[in-house]
């Protein structure tokens, strides 16, 4: 791979050096939400770069499809979101363009400065292919209106999950007649859902050699035990299956769900957003001190990468655009918009002040307060992941949640569909 042939402007970010027949550069999202503010920091480059740099939506199914399309033959896109589902079937067969002499080569790139779940999820084989573009955390959003009407207390930072079990208990039965529930989830509410509970209560789904798994252990069967007791009082499973958590909440008909801070935007620009608010990601009281120890509250993080196409006509300036957008100006402005936090550690404070009249602070409490762990990932992530949601696994005891003995089984039986997964890897 040639080295890039990089000019240093006065800004002190590397941008490529720009001539007239230099093409624009295509990129691809999948989040509507993030797209402003990108297209925001990407025209800042531009117009040092003299290079446009187009940023276009795709949602998250027709995404992979048509980066596997191009791919195989067709036409990848020259910059795009990397995420930690598929990444290592796109690095092993050398679909993304290497960085490592671009990194080498620009000094406004410091790999430790990132964090480092996120660096390790898009280095192969000691090879970069990627660079972080942000990080996230989960919280637990609440509806006001509903809380008041049934008169139950508001979350607070110091809920436990005994704390949500009883609202959504008292909530369900209050609001019977209105169709209303106290909360929902569903088995894909992963790490914005269960996959916490678990880690809270001692457990891993994946270990952090990513070799194998803990989910059929006591500890693991205590936290999903606990998940089952919501799940009983939760908004049924043909329910949400049928119009999904988010959109059951903004409709009103739903207390409390868990959500990740890239879904915030979705929030803030609802109808109803006045009646939303933030807590904390809610804590086991393993030890049932009534206070959250060391170890009882984990969040979920992952983190999205920058990355180029292997066979992209200007590897140089796709390579300056992505060193613009994980530059340590631009991963504060990330913030400063409230497009997301920053891949970068220690400059995303300002992102907890980015959406005014709502207070977003229980994602970054959540850097300070609880103990973060990398969303789990194997070699092929999707085989056990997908497999997890279906019947034989987690989708029985979402079905028939009173059922204590289905919800152990499915234990078993996941720990049973990773460490095969796992071994065919």
């Amino acid at each position: 791979m040639r080295k890039a042939l990089l000019g240093v402007l006065t800004a002190g970010f590397v941008v490529a050096m720009a001539s007239a027949a230099m093409a624009d550069i295509t990129v691809n999202i999948w989040d509507n939400n993030q797209q402003p503010g990108l297209q925001q920091i990407a025209d800042e480059w531009s117009e040092e770069s003299g290079i446009k740099a187009n940023i276009e939506v795709i949602n998250w199914d027709n995404y992979w499809t048509l980066l596997e399309a191009g791919a195989s033959g067709g036409q990848m896109p020259d910059v795009f979101w990397m995420h930690s589902n598929t990444a290592q079937m796109y690095m092993e067969n050398d679909l993304i363009l290497p960085l490592d002499d671009y990194i080498a080569a620009d000094d406004n790139i410091d790999l430790a400065n990132y964090y480092e779940g996120v660096v390790d999820l898009y280095n192969s084989n000691g090879v970069q292919y990627a660079l972080p573009k942000d990080h996230d955390t989960i919280a637990l959003l609440y509806n006001k209106a509903i809380f008041d009407k049934y008169g139950v207390d508001y979350p607070t930072d110091d809920w436990s999950w005994d704390d949500v079990l009883d609202a959504a208990t008292k909530i369900t039965e209050a609001g019977k007649d209105d169709g209303v529930y106290g909360y929902a989830i569903n088995t894909s509410n992963n790490q914005d859902g269960w996959y916490n509970i678990v880690y809270d209560y001692g457990a891993q789904v994946i270990t952090d050699d990513h070799k194998g798994t803990t989910i059929g252990s006591d500890e693991a069967k205590a936290g999903m035990e606990k998940m089952r007791q919501i799940l009983e009082v939760a908004a049924p499973q043909t329910v949400v299956a049928e119009t999904g958590t988010d959109s059951l909440f903004a409709s009103g008909v739903v207390g409390m769900i868990t959500q990740g801070s890239w879904m915030i935007n979705f929030f803030y620009t609802a109808e109803n957003h006045d009646d939303y608010a933030w807590a904390m990601i809610p804590y086991a009281d393993v030890n049932e001190n009534g206070q959250c120890d060391e170890g009882e509250r984990w969040s979920c993080y992952n983190g999205l990468g920058w990355a180029a196409s292997y066979q992209v006509e200007d590897p140089d300036a796709c390579y300056s655009l992505i060193s613009y957008f994980c530059s340590e100006k631009a991963q504060k402005e990330q913030a400063e918009l409230g497009v997301t936090m920053a891949g970068m550690k220690g400059v995303s404070e300002e992102f907890a002040n980015a959406f005014e009249g709502m207070d977003v602070s229980a994602f970054t409490k959540a850097e300070e307060e609880a103990n973060l762990y990398f969303r789990p990932y194997t070699r092929n992530t999707t085989v056990w992941e997908d497999a997890l949601q279906q019947a034989g696994a987690f989708l029985d005891p979402w079905q028939n949640p009173s059922d204590p003995d289905l919800m152990a089984a499915a234990c078993d039986n996941a720990q049973a569909i990773i460490e095969e997964a796992i071994a065919n890897e």
